[in-house]
């Protein structure tokens, strides 16, 4: 059976689109017949709590590299990739993968080159994002400071040295392919969805409804993901006054937390009818299908930005699965995804007025909702179900493996030597 190390920025149990995406990858890999694991490097340990050098979550098996990121930077990125390099080459020692498999941001996909060179392994290289963008998303970055150029340039090099070079979306193979990767190296693999998880949508939940103080017949907008700036629902909020002019009951529900939900409770207390918004803070991954069951349109109001421009988001396709209408931006990472009109709707990002225009628009066209709906649950079927999706690695792993690799011993024999 083929052995595909994946090392990763964090991983389960802690919840991101991050996170989920790697579920659904590691999954959807074991369905057809691989073996896995993940590592994850030192900055995971800053966010959860580890309980020992390895850790079982959702049936999945994840390696932790011992300590914490330290230092000045940039000593503390060099330190951080030493420690994954070394925690890699420990667990090789007794795993012997096939194939390493890293996921960005660089500094894993740095270490994971260095193990796999020493291993004599294939090294495959998943950008999901370029991290730098992130950090401007995130208000945590400048675009064109020294830290973002150096961060690109690693993302660069990362990427040239890859034997096999993935992204998940066509956004970021073009930004790759203008830096001079040719694009025949560059595979697209597209977020998705488990439909095993968000394929049968639940019915309403009248409880969770009354308890939150939702009218039966209130039209309901909701948001659900991270509170961060890049997001826009500061718009989205400023939309709502607009919209309830023509919709009067009209509610706005969002479910999530972050480094904006602060200032974003406070724009929506300033509103003249404050009541129309409504915060639940985080809620557990397992209960946020009743959530989901109570939102008429999901809104996704992204900011337009390189990172929004160039990054596809996961949450509109589990919405669509959910079987709930879409409005989002029309940032590139929303184009890939939606067709206005057809899987759902688009309007002008950074402004609260179209946001509320389209909004209000699809709040009347009722008798269309249940079309749009099997149109863009179609298109996640067809185009974006994980357990068909992950098969595309195969044809690229099974490639690499077929053209051999120097300086590994083979597994049989390291177990008997």
């Amino acid at each position: 059976m083929t052995r595909i190390l994946h090392v990763l920025d964090h991983s389960l149990p802690l919840h991101s689109g991050y996170t989920f995406r790697t579920r659904a990858i590691l999954k959807a890999q074991e369905s057809h017949g691989i073996e896995v694991r993940g590592i994850t490097g030192q900055r995971h340990n800053l966010e959860a709590a580890v309980t020992g050098p390895c850790e079982e979550a959702d049936g999945l098996i994840f390696q932790r590299t011992p300590g914490t990121p330290a230092g000045p930077p940039p000593l503390r990125e060099m330190a951080e990739i030493e420690a994954l390099t070394a925690a890699i080459m420990k667990l090789a020692d007794e795993w012997r993968p096939d194939i390493i498999h890293a996921h960005s941001p660089a500094l894993c996909g740095a270490a994971a080159e260095r193990a796999a060179r020493a291993l004599g392994v294939p090294f495959v290289y998943e950008i999901r994002a370029f991290w730098e963008d992130a950090a401007v998303g995130n208000l945590s970055g400048t675009e064109g400071s020294l830290k973002y150029r150096l961060t690109r340039a690693l993302e660069t090099r990362v990427a040239r040295s890859a034997d096999a070079l993935f992204t998940i979306c066509r956004g970021l193979k073009d930004d790759l392919a203008a830096r001079g990767i040719s694009p025949d190296r560059i595979n697209v693999m597209p977020n998705g969805v488990d439909l095993a998880l968000f394929g049968d949508p639940p019915p309403r939940d009248e409880a969770l409804a009354q308890k939150l103080g939702i009218a039966p017949d209130a039209p309901v907008i909701g948001y659900i993901g991270s509170f961060y700036a890049y997001e826009g629902v500061d718009d989205l909020i400023a939309a709502m006054p607009l919209l309830r002019q023509s919709h009067p009951e009209a509610r706005l529900l969002l479910v999530g937390a972050g480094p904006m939900d602060a200032a974003w409770r406070a724009a929506a207390a300033a509103l003249p009818e404050p009541e129309a918004v409504i915060f639940t803070g985080r809620v557990a991954h397992t209960e946020v299908e009743r959530y989901y069951s109570l939102v008429d349109v999901l809104a996704y109001p992204r900011k337009s930005q390189r990172l929004t421009d160039l990054v596809t988001p996961l949450k509109p396709l589990e919405a669509m699965a959910q079987r709930r209408l879409v409005a989002a931006s029309g940032v590139g990472g929303h184009r890939e995804l939606i067709s206005d009109g057809d899987t759902g709707t688009l309007f002008a990002p950074d402004d609260p007025a179209a946001c509320a225009a389209a909004l209000a628009r699809l709040l009347s066209a009722r008798e269309d909702w249940d079309a749009m709906k099997d149109r863009a649950i179609t298109h996640v079927r067809s185009r974006h179900d994980w357990a068909e999706n992950a098969r595309n690695y195969l044809s690229v792993y099974h490639l690499l493996l077929a053209r051999g690799h120097k300086g590994r011993a083979p597994r049989d024999a390291a177990a008997t030597g």
